[in-house]
């Protein structure tokens, strides 16, 4: 006869092989690991790096990885995974006291739909050479503030707050985007449909980096929460922080608008992992496969 135990460890292996995952892996894996897990283009990858004194460092790309400390036990790296790395086997580089190491984790695919716009500006879809040297120009500044590291800054949260209450989700991050019928970058962020005016929320505690009023982005706000982990927010009307701030979780950044590219008022969010553009759902508990 079995008894309880035999049946509770039966049953945990079995669950485990179905995954591909031995027992072990299964029962050490936390709660922020089973939450953010979701290693496609344009997600994130959760690595065990063991239970070391220090933190190791960890680069993939040749940009540098957020380090945690999970549940006061391991440590974990959380990889951001850009929406251009194929699936297949990819590895991230870590260093610590034993020197410097590659470990391998595997990307899955995921396929991201069409999403046609029609805009009533044509330069919005075919800028001027003026416009074309300001949003080089607006381009440069947001690519460094999406490079930002804080190095030794623990985010206060990685589950992340919704940045605004109630509203649908509009527009999934990932969407292979066509403006009057022409092929433009993939949409990095994650749209929610609310009313101008709906205060902007920092989904966890950080400091302003960057503010401006962009061709594309309209009126935006970066907001570094530590280690390489960035929220930018877009479209808005109204800017309530400056550079520099420090913005507690919940805190108000700014108002929903329509300003720059768009077509009616909403937010536009952005999340960057080690200055990769990954799906903000993966961090509400709205992600879908």
């Amino acid at each position: 006869m079995f008894n309880r135990r035999d049946v509770l460890r039966a049953g945990l292996a079995a669950a485990a092989v179905s995954i591909g995952l031995p027992v072990r892996a299964q029962a050490q894996q936390g709660f922020i690991s089973r939450k953010l897990n979701a290693p496609v283009p344009g997600g994130v990858a959760v690595l065990s790096l063991g239970d070391a004194e220090r933190a190791p460092e960890v680069s993939f790309l040749d940009r540098r990885v957020l380090v945690v400390r999970e549940e006061g036990k391991q440590w974990i790296a959380v990889v951001g995974i850009p929406l251009s790395v194929k699936p297949g086997e990819q590895q991230v580089v870590v260093s610590d006291a034993k020197g410097q190491r590659k470990l391998p984790f595997k990307v899955g695919a995921k396929e991201y739909v069409a999403q046609h716009i029609t805009l009533k500006n044509p330069r919005q879809v075919d800028p001027n050479p003026d416009d074309m040297k300001r949003i080089e120009r607006e381009m440069a500044e947001q690519s460094a503030a999406n490079r930002t590291y804080r190095a030794g800054v623990t985010p206060s949260n990685l589950l992340l707050d919704r940045p605004v209450n109630g509203g649908r989700l509009s527009s999934p991050f990932g969407l292979r985007r066509f403006f009057n019928g022409q092929e433009r970058n993939p949409h990095s962020g994650l749209d929610f449909a609310v009313p101008a005016g709906t205060p902007i929320k920092a989904p966890a505690a950080g400091v302003v980096v960057l503010v401006g009023d962009y061709f594309f982005n309209g009126k935006t706000v970066f907001v570094d929460h530590g280690q390489g982990f960035v929220s930018m927010f877009c479209h808005m009307s109204a800017i309530d922080v400056k550079v520099g701030d420090e913005v507690p979780r919940g805190g108000v950044v700014g108002k929903v608008g329509a300003t720059g590219r768009a077509t009616g008022p909403h937010l536009h969010w952005n999340v960057s992992l080690n200055d990769a553009r990954v799906d903000p759902a993966i961090f509400i508990g709205a992600f879908k496969p």
